[in-house]
């Protein structure tokens, strides 16, 4: 039915539909499952991303011991009252990172796209639930529409770290979840488009440089930038705000600084913050050798 923004937007438009229901439309299509069916399976992961948040809220810890416990001191910060910028983004970063850090954990979660970027989208569903008060069914579409849009970079460019960078899951989450975030406010099918857009093109070159080698370290709190930024960008697009940049050409430039991306930027641990003294420290301690690639032994 659509394999880019554009025709997204444009089926959206001229059948006045919501873009949610355009993506429950395409994998009817798609699957040859009933709506009925779609939306139940939808459900489940829905559930599974509350299940994951509240996990996180009461506290985990990872087997490495690199993360956990972050998104309890952001819940106490927000209710200090002392925050300053605002508590519906501060509680969206916190439930993005709580949701990384149940997966640091070897918890259950939903990919959106990935394990390592699942925190942005139900980070900033959940956190502005409490401001939009939508429905269950509401809260179902949001997942929908979001989907949708991953669903157009997956076809047209990468989420996947190996391939793209960090820029091609978080950056891709963050702007799944902005766009969301905008259909549930109420905002236009183009707006959607916009947020996206402008929530990935601020996200372009993010390279994928995990620590060990493991989906923590800088991950999780990616995914608090991922949720912040989704956010911003949303409240951009309602306001009218747009890019200037069309989005389907963000997402185009996306995939080709991916391309060009070097390959220790791309999930080996061999660059960026993996490769500073602190992270050589940190992988050789977890993994209990002397000698880690990339030093000289002395």
């Amino acid at each position: 039915m659509f394999r880019n923004v554009a025709e997204l937007v444009e089926l959206a438009s001229t059948q006045n539909k919501k873009i949610s229901e355009i993506m429950i439309e395409q994998e009817m299509e798609v699957t040859g499952r009933t709506r009925k069916q779609i939306l139940k399976q939808m459900d489940v992961n829905l559930t599974v991303m509350e299940q994951a948040v509240e996990r996180g809220l009461n506290g985990v810890k990872s087997h490495s011991g690199l993360t956990g416990g972050d998104a309890v001191l952001l819940q106490k910060y927000i209710q200090s009252g002392k925050s300053l910028c605002g508590d519906t983004i501060l509680d969206a970063v916190s439930k993005a990172v709580a949701t990384n850090e149940v997966n640091a954990a070897m918890g259950t979660i939903c990919a959106t796209p990935t394990a390592g970027s699942a925190g942005v989208v139900p980070g900033t569903l959940f956190a502005v639930r409490d401001k939009l008060q939508p429905t269950r069914e509401q809260m179902i579409a949001f997942l929908f529409t979001s989907g949708a849009f991953g669903f157009v970079v997956a076809n047209n460019a990468s989420i996947s770290g190996a391939a793209g960078g960090c820029q091609a899951e978080v950056g891709s989450a963050a702007g799944m979840a902005a766009a969301a975030i905008v259909e549930m406010a109420g905002g236009t099918p183009a707006q959607c488009a916009e947020a996206m857009a402008i929530t990935l093109k601020n996200m372009l070159g993010l390279v994928c440089d995990p620590v060990a080698g493991l989906v923590e370290v800088p991950c999780v709190k990616r995914n608090a930038m991922g949720a912040a930024n989704a956010m911003v960008a949303a409240d951009m697009a309602l306001a009218g705000i747009t890019s200037r940049i069309p989005c389907d050409e963000v997402i185009d430039a996306m995939y080709k600084i991916g391309q060009t991306m070097p390959t220790a930027l791309k999930e080996t641990a061999q660059g960026g913050l993996a490769a500073t003294p602190t992270g050589r420290r940190l992988e050789a301690k977890i993994f209990g050798i002397p000698h880690v690639h990339g030093e000289q032994q002395q």
